[in-house]
């Protein structure tokens, strides 16, 4: 009896195992099917970006043609333009986004990280209030908050200034940061913490020297979307810079493309291009923490 029943069992089992098998086999069709919706969802999500890298290799007199041409007159004289300072101060634009950015991703990035260590691990009067206040501030569009924070500036002097742009930008990224590394910092044991205190370490060191060597990916993640925000952002840099052109952002700058009776659309397309570059290889640098880091912190919050 109890080699039949060892034998059911194993009879049982091995069933089980090829009906998870079959579920678990899609059929040949809906392999296929699958896979070209996702080439399809792929050259969808493509296409522009290789449209505008095209186009930026064409004159203006021929980037928008009702019958377009893969290749039309195609050179290199739109980037020559756009670098040299013929169509614009490029360069000067380039180095303030650069400033700014980094700049913004620094503050950012240690105002969230100190923030939200201190929400995760600490008890404190006013804590609710805090992260509702946090919450608060992503539900208003951009274009609301221009007005107040313009007239915050005027007050502390720093109206048409670099610096104050960057605190604008802080403002809007330090609150989603701070959730975002709040909830990677609660998944790291606080005995670490414990173990750091025994050992003689202030809570700073304890943050210094052991939390954040464990909060990579968060801080990748924070990182990236800060310097995205300062990167290509457009409303706050055209309503808080000065309008001489030497204080301009690259996004701010490409608006000289666009003039009131035509458009540069060659040169607009090779300067979207050049812009488009240090944010790619931002996010090649930071790739592989992204997808740690985001499951992370959406974990717990």
């Amino acid at each position: 009896m109890t080699v039949d029943a060892a034998a059911l069992r194993v009879a049982a089992q091995a069933a089980r195992t090829r009906v998870a098998g079959r579920r678990g086999r899609r059929s040949r069709l809906s392999s296929v099917g699958l896979h070209a919706a996702l080439v399809l969802a792929a050259l969808i999500a493509v296409f522009p970006v290789f449209w505008v890298l095209v186009t930026s290799f064409k004159p203006d007199s021929r980037a928008v043609e009702a019958t377009p041409k893969l290749v039309d007159h195609s050179s290199l004289d739109n980037y020559a333009d756009v670098l040299s300072g013929a169509k614009g101060d490029f360069l000067a634009w380039f180095g303030n986004s650069v400033l700014i950015a980094l700049l913004t991703t620094v503050i950012a990035v240690f105002l969230s990280a100190t923030t939200g260590y201190a929400v995760s691990r600490f008890r404190f009067p006013g804590l609710r209030p805090l992260m509702l206040s946090f919450l608060v501030m992503q539900m208003f569009p951009f274009a609301v908050l221009i007005v107040p924070l313009y007239n915050i500036l005027i007050a502390i002097g720093l109206q048409g200034t670099s610096i104050g742009l960057v605190l604008v930008y802080c403002t809007t990224a330090v609150p989603f940061c701070t959730y975002m590394l709040k909830g990677y910092f609660d998944t790291i044991p606080s005995d670490i913490d414990e173990a750091g205190r025994m050992d003689g370490l202030s809570p700073f060191g304890v943050f210094w020297r052991l939390v954040l060597p464990l909060s990579t990916p968060g801080l990748a993640v924070t990182a990236f979307y800060s310097f995205l925000t300062a990167w290509g952002e457009v409303a706050f840099a055209s309503a808080f810079l000065s309008a001489s052109d030497q204080s301009k952002t690259l996004a701010v700058g490409l608006q000289v493309f666009v003039q009131q009776n035509r458009t540069e659309w060659g040169h607009l397309a090779a300067a979207s291009i050049l812009v488009a570059i240090p944010a790619v290889l931002v996010f090649y640098l930071v790739q592989r923490f992204l997808v740690t880091g985001l499951a992370s912190g959406s974990v717990k919050g």
